[in-house]
Protein backbone atom coordinates (compact mmCIF):
# COMPACT_ATOMS: atom_id res chain seq x y z
CA UNK A 1 0.00 0.00 0.00
CA UNK A 2 1.18 3.53 -1.16
CA UNK A 3 1.13 6.52 1.17
CA UNK A 4 2.00 9.69 -0.07
CA UNK A 5 1.33 13.28 -0.40
CA UNK A 6 0.04 14.76 -3.54
CA UNK A 7 -0.90 18.34 -4.23
CA UNK A 8 -1.25 19.27 -1.06
CA UNK A 9 -3.81 16.17 0.14
CA UNK A 10 -2.52 12.61 1.83
CA UNK A 11 -3.15 10.48 -0.48
CA UNK A 12 -3.54 6.92 0.22
CA UNK A 13 -3.49 3.70 -2.69
CA UNK A 14 -2.66 0.57 -3.46
CA UNK A 15 -0.43 2.15 -6.64
CA UNK A 16 0.78 5.24 -8.05
CA UNK A 17 -2.63 6.58 -10.20
CA UNK A 18 -4.90 4.48 -8.21
CA UNK A 19 -6.40 6.05 -4.76
CA UNK A 20 -8.85 4.35 -1.97
CA UNK A 21 -11.73 6.79 -1.24
CA UNK A 22 -11.76 7.49 2.32
CA UNK A 23 -15.11 4.80 2.51
CA UNK A 24 -12.98 1.99 1.98
CA UNK A 25 -10.72 2.91 5.06
CA UNK A 26 -13.25 3.59 6.89
CA UNK A 27 -15.18 0.47 6.57
CA UNK A 28 -11.41 -1.42 7.54
CA UNK A 29 -10.57 0.88 10.24
CA UNK A 30 -13.42 3.15 11.36
CA UNK A 31 -13.97 6.83 10.37
CA UNK A 32 -12.11 8.34 13.62
CA UNK A 33 -9.01 6.45 13.02
CA UNK A 34 -8.72 7.32 9.39
CA UNK A 35 -8.97 11.31 10.65
CA UNK A 36 -6.07 10.66 12.68
CA UNK A 37 -4.01 9.09 10.17
CA UNK A 38 -4.57 11.50 7.41
CA UNK A 39 -4.39 14.59 10.28
CA UNK A 40 -1.02 12.94 11.24
CA UNK A 41 0.10 13.01 7.51
CA UNK A 42 -1.07 16.22 6.72
CA UNK A 43 0.79 17.41 10.35
CA UNK A 44 3.91 15.51 8.79
CA UNK A 45 3.82 16.92 5.06
CA UNK A 46 3.03 20.62 6.70
CA UNK A 47 6.05 20.43 8.85
CA UNK A 48 8.54 19.26 6.29
CA UNK A 49 7.54 21.53 3.45
CA UNK A 50 5.57 19.09 1.20
CA UNK A 51 2.67 20.60 0.83
CA UNK A 52 1.40 24.25 0.55
CA UNK A 53 2.76 26.38 3.13
CA UNK A 54 6.23 27.02 5.35
CA UNK A 55 7.28 24.41 7.27
CA UNK A 56 8.10 24.89 11.15
CA UNK A 57 11.37 25.60 11.94
CA UNK A 58 12.93 22.30 13.82
CA UNK A 59 14.70 24.53 17.07
CA UNK A 60 10.45 25.55 17.63
CA UNK A 61 9.69 24.87 21.17
CA UNK A 62 5.71 25.20 20.50
CA UNK A 63 4.21 21.89 20.23
CA UNK A 64 0.55 22.43 21.01
CA UNK A 65 -0.21 23.79 17.70
CA UNK A 66 -3.10 25.85 16.45
CA UNK A 67 -6.88 24.82 16.61
CA UNK A 68 -8.42 24.89 12.67
CA UNK A 69 -11.70 23.81 11.07
CA UNK A 70 -10.83 22.27 7.93
CA UNK A 71 -12.18 21.08 4.74
CA UNK A 72 -10.54 17.58 4.45
CA UNK A 73 -13.09 16.15 0.93
CA UNK A 74 -15.69 18.46 -0.62
CA UNK A 75 -19.53 17.32 0.27
CA UNK A 76 -18.42 16.50 3.60
CA UNK A 77 -18.30 18.04 6.87
CA UNK A 78 -15.73 19.97 8.28
CA UNK A 79 -13.74 18.68 10.80
CA UNK A 80 -11.45 20.42 14.05
CA UNK A 81 -8.14 19.59 14.01
CA UNK A 82 -4.54 20.48 15.79
CA UNK A 83 -2.17 22.11 12.78
CA UNK A 84 0.97 23.49 13.44
CA UNK A 85 1.58 26.76 13.91
CA UNK A 86 2.04 28.46 9.99
CA UNK A 87 5.11 30.02 9.61
CA UNK A 88 5.08 33.70 7.78
CA UNK A 89 7.51 33.69 4.55
CA UNK A 90 8.90 36.92 3.40
CA UNK A 91 6.21 39.76 2.76
CA UNK A 92 3.45 37.62 4.70
CA UNK A 93 2.15 38.59 8.24
CA UNK A 94 1.46 36.30 10.74
CA UNK A 95 -2.31 37.13 12.51
CA UNK A 96 -3.93 36.05 15.36
CA UNK A 97 -7.37 35.53 13.92
CA UNK A 98 -10.55 37.17 16.35
CA UNK A 99 -13.31 36.47 13.75
CA UNK A 100 -13.89 35.39 10.60
CA UNK A 101 -17.37 35.87 8.53
CA UNK A 102 -19.13 32.39 7.30
CA UNK A 103 -20.01 33.79 3.24
CA UNK A 104 -21.81 31.60 0.25
CA UNK A 105 -18.68 31.25 -1.74
CA UNK A 106 -17.57 28.44 2.02
CA UNK A 107 -20.39 27.14 1.36
CA UNK A 108 -20.11 26.82 -2.05
CA UNK A 109 -16.76 25.08 -1.67
CA UNK A 110 -17.82 22.73 0.97
CA UNK A 111 -20.73 21.39 -1.50
CA UNK A 112 -18.24 21.08 -4.63
CA UNK A 113 -20.50 23.74 -6.20
CA UNK A 114 -17.16 25.31 -6.81
CA UNK A 115 -13.26 23.95 -7.52
CA UNK A 116 -11.18 23.65 -4.83
CA UNK A 117 -7.91 23.57 -5.61
CA UNK A 118 -6.26 22.67 -2.86
CA UNK A 119 -7.29 19.95 0.14
CA UNK A 120 -7.47 20.13 2.78
CA UNK A 121 -7.94 23.54 2.82
CA UNK A 122 -9.05 25.94 5.76
CA UNK A 123 -11.52 27.90 4.49
CA UNK A 124 -12.86 31.53 5.44
CA UNK A 125 -11.75 34.65 3.80
CA UNK A 126 -13.54 37.57 6.08
CA UNK A 127 -10.42 37.39 8.69
CA UNK A 128 -10.60 40.29 11.00
CA UNK A 129 -7.10 39.67 12.84
CA UNK A 130 -4.10 41.18 15.04
CA UNK A 131 -0.27 41.32 13.54
CA UNK A 132 2.39 40.31 15.87
CA UNK A 133 3.05 44.19 16.29
CA UNK A 134 -0.81 44.51 17.07
CA UNK A 135 -2.12 46.01 14.41
CA UNK A 136 -5.58 45.03 13.37
CA UNK A 137 -6.37 44.16 9.95
CA UNK A 138 -9.14 42.40 7.57
CA UNK A 139 -7.88 39.94 4.93
CA UNK A 140 -10.25 39.52 2.22
CA UNK A 141 -10.76 37.26 -0.69
CA UNK A 142 -8.18 38.37 -2.92
CA UNK A 143 -5.06 37.00 -1.21
CA UNK A 144 -2.10 37.17 -4.05
CA UNK A 145 -1.65 38.45 -7.29
CA UNK A 146 1.36 38.40 -10.15
CA UNK A 147 1.13 41.97 -10.58
CA UNK A 148 2.45 41.37 -14.35
CA UNK A 149 -0.84 40.51 -16.27
CA UNK A 150 -2.17 42.95 -18.71
CA UNK A 151 -5.47 43.41 -16.05
CA UNK A 152 -3.59 43.99 -13.38
CA UNK A 153 -1.38 46.72 -14.89
CA UNK A 154 -4.50 48.16 -16.01
CA UNK A 155 -6.20 48.45 -12.74
CA UNK A 156 -8.04 44.83 -13.03
CA UNK A 157 -6.45 42.73 -10.35
CA UNK A 158 -9.73 41.31 -9.96
CA UNK A 159 -8.99 39.72 -12.84
CA UNK A 160 -5.74 38.70 -12.55
CA UNK A 161 -5.45 35.36 -14.41
CA UNK A 162 -2.78 33.60 -11.28
CA UNK A 163 -5.06 35.25 -8.73
CA UNK A 164 -4.91 33.48 -5.52
CA UNK A 165 -7.43 33.68 -2.99
CA UNK A 166 -7.87 33.20 0.93
CA UNK A 167 -9.74 29.88 2.00
CA UNK A 168 -9.55 28.32 -1.43
CA UNK A 169 -5.85 28.19 -2.85
CA UNK A 170 -4.70 29.91 0.45
CA UNK A 171 -5.62 28.51 3.68
CA UNK A 172 -7.72 30.96 5.66
CA UNK A 173 -9.70 31.93 9.22
CA UNK A 174 -11.35 29.15 10.14
CA UNK A 175 -8.22 28.96 12.34
CA UNK A 176 -6.74 30.85 15.29
CA UNK A 177 -3.68 31.85 13.56
CA UNK A 178 -3.46 32.53 9.71
CA UNK A 179 -0.61 34.05 7.42
CA UNK A 180 -1.33 36.51 4.37
CA UNK A 181 0.61 38.46 2.22
CA UNK A 182 1.23 42.17 3.85
CA UNK A 183 0.18 43.85 0.78
CA UNK A 184 -3.42 42.46 0.79
CA UNK A 185 -4.16 43.34 4.37
CA UNK A 186 -6.66 45.97 4.77
CA UNK A 187 -6.79 48.10 7.40
CA UNK A 188 -10.06 48.22 10.02
CA UNK A 189 -11.83 51.03 11.10
CA UNK A 190 -11.79 51.67 15.01
CA UNK A 191 -15.17 52.03 14.93
CA UNK A 192 -16.67 48.49 13.87
CA UNK A 193 -16.23 45.82 16.43
CA UNK A 194 -14.18 42.60 15.42
CA UNK A 195 -17.63 41.21 14.63
CA UNK A 196 -19.18 44.00 12.80
CA UNK A 197 -16.70 44.11 10.75
CA UNK A 198 -15.70 40.41 9.65
CA UNK A 199 -19.43 40.30 7.02
CA UNK A 200 -17.64 43.66 5.37
CA UNK A 201 -14.58 41.56 3.91
CA UNK A 202 -16.61 39.58 0.98
CA UNK A 203 -19.97 40.12 1.57
CA UNK A 204 -19.91 44.25 1.65
CA UNK A 205 -16.94 44.70 -0.47
CA UNK A 206 -18.29 42.19 -3.41
CA UNK A 207 -21.58 44.36 -2.19
CA UNK A 208 -20.03 47.17 -2.83
CA UNK A 209 -18.55 47.08 -6.32
CA UNK A 210 -21.41 45.65 -7.44
CA UNK A 211 -23.14 48.50 -6.52
CA UNK A 212 -20.61 50.64 -8.38
CA UNK A 213 -21.35 49.03 -11.65
CA UNK A 214 -25.16 49.93 -11.08
CA UNK A 215 -24.01 53.38 -12.35
CA UNK A 216 -26.28 56.46 -11.19
CA UNK A 217 -29.10 53.88 -11.06
CA UNK A 218 -32.01 55.64 -8.26
CA UNK A 219 -34.30 52.94 -7.94
CA UNK A 220 -32.46 50.13 -7.40
CA UNK A 221 -33.65 45.79 -6.75
CA UNK A 222 -31.84 43.77 -4.66
CA UNK A 223 -32.26 39.57 -4.86
CA UNK A 224 -31.72 37.68 -2.24
CA UNK A 225 -31.69 39.69 1.09
CA UNK A 226 -28.80 38.00 3.29
CA UNK A 227 -25.58 39.06 4.42
CA UNK A 228 -24.43 41.65 1.76
CA UNK A 229 -28.03 42.97 0.84
CA UNK A 230 -28.55 44.40 3.83
CA UNK A 231 -25.24 45.97 4.19
CA UNK A 232 -25.18 47.37 0.28
CA UNK A 233 -28.96 48.44 0.82
CA UNK A 234 -27.90 50.95 3.44
CA UNK A 235 -25.13 52.35 1.35
CA UNK A 236 -27.51 52.76 -1.46
CA UNK A 237 -30.35 54.84 0.93
CA UNK A 238 -27.17 56.52 2.00
CA UNK A 239 -26.46 57.70 -1.22
CA UNK A 240 -30.06 58.87 -2.26
CA UNK A 241 -31.51 55.83 -3.65
CA UNK A 242 -34.92 53.98 -3.62
CA UNK A 243 -34.14 50.07 -2.39
CA UNK A 244 -36.23 47.27 -3.24
CA UNK A 245 -36.07 43.91 -1.83
CA UNK A 246 -36.79 40.69 -3.08
CA UNK A 247 -37.02 37.67 -0.89
CA UNK A 248 -38.44 34.08 -1.67
CA UNK A 249 -41.78 34.04 -2.23
CA UNK A 250 -43.40 34.34 0.84
CA UNK A 251 -41.15 35.09 3.06
CA UNK A 252 -42.54 38.08 5.11
CA UNK A 253 -39.67 37.83 7.97
CA UNK A 254 -36.65 38.65 5.68
CA UNK A 255 -38.87 41.39 4.32
CA UNK A 256 -39.45 42.97 7.14
CA UNK A 257 -36.08 42.47 7.95
CA UNK A 258 -35.09 44.57 4.34
CA UNK A 259 -37.66 47.39 5.71
CA UNK A 260 -35.58 47.59 8.95
CA UNK A 261 -32.51 48.75 6.96
CA UNK A 262 -33.63 50.84 4.68
CA UNK A 263 -35.76 48.97 1.68
CA UNK A 264 -38.93 51.50 0.96
CA UNK A 265 -40.85 48.04 -0.66
CA UNK A 266 -39.97 44.36 -0.19
CA UNK A 267 -41.86 41.54 -1.73
CA UNK A 268 -41.06 38.02 -3.16
CA UNK A 269 -38.89 37.68 -5.88
CA UNK A 270 -42.67 36.91 -8.02
CA UNK A 271 -44.06 40.00 -7.11
CA UNK A 272 -44.21 42.98 -9.54
CA UNK A 273 -42.80 46.23 -7.21
CA UNK A 274 -44.74 49.57 -7.93
CA UNK A 275 -42.45 51.15 -10.11
CA UNK A 276 -39.74 50.27 -12.68
CA UNK A 277 -35.85 49.90 -11.80
CA UNK A 278 -33.07 51.36 -13.11
CA UNK A 279 -30.71 48.01 -12.21
CA UNK A 280 -30.83 45.26 -10.24
CA UNK A 281 -28.04 43.57 -8.32
CA UNK A 282 -28.84 39.69 -7.69
CA UNK A 283 -27.22 38.38 -5.26
CA UNK A 284 -28.67 35.01 -4.80
CA UNK A 285 -27.47 31.87 -6.91
CA UNK A 286 -30.49 31.59 -8.52
CA UNK A 287 -30.27 31.94 -12.27
CA UNK A 288 -34.04 31.86 -12.92
CA UNK A 289 -33.82 35.35 -11.42
CA UNK A 290 -31.96 37.19 -13.88
CA UNK A 291 -34.71 37.28 -16.67
CA UNK A 292 -37.39 38.27 -13.84
CA UNK A 293 -35.02 41.25 -13.03
CA UNK A 294 -35.28 42.33 -16.48
CA UNK A 295 -38.65 41.87 -17.09
CA UNK A 296 -39.10 44.94 -14.53
CA UNK A 297 -36.03 47.22 -15.79
CA UNK A 298 -36.32 50.38 -17.14
CA UNK A 299 -34.76 51.01 -20.44
CA UNK A 300 -31.01 51.30 -20.35
CA UNK A 301 -31.18 49.26 -16.83
CA UNK A 302 -28.89 46.83 -15.85
CA UNK A 303 -28.49 43.14 -13.94
CA UNK A 304 -25.58 42.79 -12.06
CA UNK A 305 -24.80 39.13 -10.83
CA UNK A 306 -22.98 39.58 -7.80
CA UNK A 307 -22.27 35.54 -6.66
CA UNK A 308 -18.99 33.55 -7.88
CA UNK A 309 -21.63 30.79 -8.85
CA UNK A 310 -25.36 31.32 -10.34
CA UNK A 311 -27.10 28.01 -11.58
CA UNK A 312 -27.82 28.11 -15.59
CA UNK A 313 -30.03 31.06 -16.83
CA UNK A 314 -33.18 30.07 -18.45
CA UNK A 315 -33.76 31.08 -21.98
CA UNK A 316 -35.92 34.44 -22.52
CA UNK A 317 -36.75 36.56 -25.06
CA UNK A 318 -34.86 39.11 -26.70
CA UNK A 319 -37.62 41.65 -26.00
CA UNK A 320 -36.76 41.43 -22.17
CA UNK A 321 -33.36 42.65 -23.44
CA UNK A 322 -33.88 44.80 -25.60
CA UNK A 323 -34.01 48.80 -25.14
CA UNK A 324 -30.15 48.39 -24.00
CA UNK A 325 -30.85 46.74 -21.06
CA UNK A 326 -28.02 44.77 -19.66
CA UNK A 327 -26.37 42.05 -17.93
CA UNK A 328 -23.27 41.55 -16.18
CA UNK A 329 -21.42 39.78 -13.25
CA UNK A 330 -18.99 40.69 -10.37
CA UNK A 331 -15.58 39.03 -9.99
CA UNK A 332 -13.95 39.38 -7.26
CA UNK A 333 -12.44 42.70 -5.80
CA UNK A 334 -9.67 44.76 -5.91
CA UNK A 335 -7.94 46.35 -3.09
CA UNK A 336 -8.63 50.27 -3.83
CA UNK A 337 -13.08 48.37 -3.65
CA UNK A 338 -11.52 47.62 -0.09
CA UNK A 339 -9.85 50.86 0.48
CA UNK A 340 -12.88 52.93 -0.68
CA UNK A 341 -15.53 50.59 0.83
CA UNK A 342 -14.09 50.21 4.32
CA UNK A 343 -13.36 54.29 4.59
CA UNK A 344 -16.90 54.19 3.67
CA UNK A 345 -18.44 52.97 6.15
CA UNK A 346 -18.53 54.39 9.19
CA UNK A 347 -19.50 57.42 7.58
CA UNK A 348 -22.97 55.60 6.92
CA UNK A 349 -22.50 54.25 9.06
CA UNK A 350 -23.10 50.10 8.22
CA UNK A 351 -24.73 48.10 10.99
CA UNK A 352 -24.56 44.07 10.31
CA UNK A 353 -26.66 41.78 11.49
CA UNK A 354 -24.74 39.08 13.16
CA UNK A 355 -24.64 35.66 14.17
CA UNK A 356 -21.95 34.02 16.12
CA UNK A 357 -20.81 30.62 16.28
CA UNK A 358 -17.58 29.43 17.83
CA UNK A 359 -14.90 27.86 15.61
CA UNK A 360 -15.56 24.15 16.61
CA UNK A 361 -19.40 25.13 15.08
CA UNK A 362 -17.96 26.51 11.60
CA UNK A 363 -20.02 23.40 10.24
CA UNK A 364 -23.26 24.29 11.70
CA UNK A 365 -22.68 28.01 10.70
CA UNK A 366 -22.82 26.37 7.38
CA UNK A 367 -25.83 24.41 7.62
CA UNK A 368 -27.31 27.06 8.46
CA UNK A 369 -26.82 29.27 6.05
CA UNK A 370 -27.65 26.96 3.74
CA UNK A 371 -31.08 26.92 5.47
CA UNK A 372 -31.73 30.09 6.12
CA UNK A 373 -31.59 30.16 9.78
CA UNK A 374 -30.36 33.57 10.53
CA UNK A 375 -31.07 36.72 9.14
CA UNK A 376 -27.91 39.39 8.00
CA UNK A 377 -24.44 37.96 8.42
CA UNK A 378 -22.83 34.75 10.43
CA UNK A 379 -19.43 34.94 12.28
CA UNK A 380 -17.03 32.78 13.58
CA UNK A 381 -15.58 33.85 16.84
CA UNK A 382 -11.92 32.45 17.80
Amino acid sequence: MLIGVAEGRVVVGRRPGRSIGRWALGAAFGPRLIRLILGGFWFFALRFGLVHGHPLPASSSHHAGMRAVVLEEQQQPLHEVTLPDPAPANGQLLLRVHTCGVCRTDLHLRDAEIEATKLPVVLGHQIVARTEDNRRVGVPWLGWTDGECRYCRSGRENLCVAARFTGRDIDGGFAELAVADERFCLPLPDELSDEAAAPLLCGGLIGFRALTLTGDASRLGLYGFGSAAHMICQVAVYQGREVFAFTRPGDERTQQFAREFGASWAGGSDDRPPEELDAAIIFASAGELVPQALKILAPAGTVVCAGIHMTDIPSFPYDDLWQERQIRSVANLTRSDGHEFLALAPKVPIRTSVSTYPLEQAEQALADLRAGRFEGSAVIVV
